[in-house]
């Protein structure tokens, strides 16, 4: 039987990413559909009524949502080439802890640098780079948060460097300077192709932000 996937996704989303990266490392072929977050398709309402957001897998009729939870399916479902998560559960446990830190601590922060000004700004950006030192401390000295090879914990924090130059042209600072070698990681990832082949422009995301701010009437003046 052929297979057929899709995957219901928004460009500049850091969520999406995750998916693309994934089928990628696994030469998944798929049909790819742009969602458009103001104006949402019947087929992504009717796939993720819980939510209602992307990305949405559906591999063969079935439907899987959460980014997270789709990266770990494509990984079981098409395990015969490159695996992402450890082989040991103590090592799967811990991608997933971190992972599961990088969702819930990361996202807010870095939407408020590009949203607000002032006291809230600054707070923002605090906050930002503390969870970025707290995630290089993680890292250490491995190439890679698993060891020496691209893995699950690095497929969810990559996407996100796609909106570094985002956060750093609105918040007026530098990644680099509080977070070398977090920087250093990213260009590693960046050095293998299924993941520089998918993640998006910086400059795109930027643009897209920029638009957001239009649309929404954000003022951080």
């Amino acid at each position: 039987m052929v297979e057929k996937v899709i995957l219901l996704n928004m460009f500049a989303s850091m969520f999406g990413m995750r998916a693309r990266v994934a089928l990628a490392a696994k030469g998944v072929e798929y049909e790819y559909k742009e969602e458009d977050f103001r104006n949402k398709s019947p087929l992504l309402l009717q796939s993720n009524p819980i939510h209602m957001k992307i990305p949405v897998l559906i591999h063969n009729d079935k439907l899987v949502c959460e980014s997270l939870v789709i990266v770990e399916y494509i990984d079981e479902v098409w395990n015969q080439k490159y695996p992402l998560l450890p082989t040991h559960p103590y090592q799967r446990a811990q991608a997933r802890f971190w992972a599961d830190y990088i969702d819930k601590k990361l996202y807010d922060p870095g939407r408020k640098i590009w949203t607000k000004s002032g006291e809230e700004l600054e707070a923002a950006k605090k906050e930002f780079v503390e969870i970025l030192k707290q995630l290089e401390l993680e890292l250490g000295d491995k190439a890679f948060f698993g060891g020496e090879r691209f893995g699950f914990l690095d497929v969810a924090l990559v996407t996100y460097s796609t909106w570094f130059h985002t956060y750093e042209k609105c918040g007026g600072f530098r990644i680099e300077e509080h977070c070398p070698k977090l920087i250093e990681w990213v260009n590693r990832c960046l050095e293998i192709d299924f993941v520089s082949e998918t993640l998006v422009d910086q400059a795109k995301v930027y643009d897209f932000a920029l638009g957001l701010r239009k649309v929404f009437n954000i003022d951080t003046s």
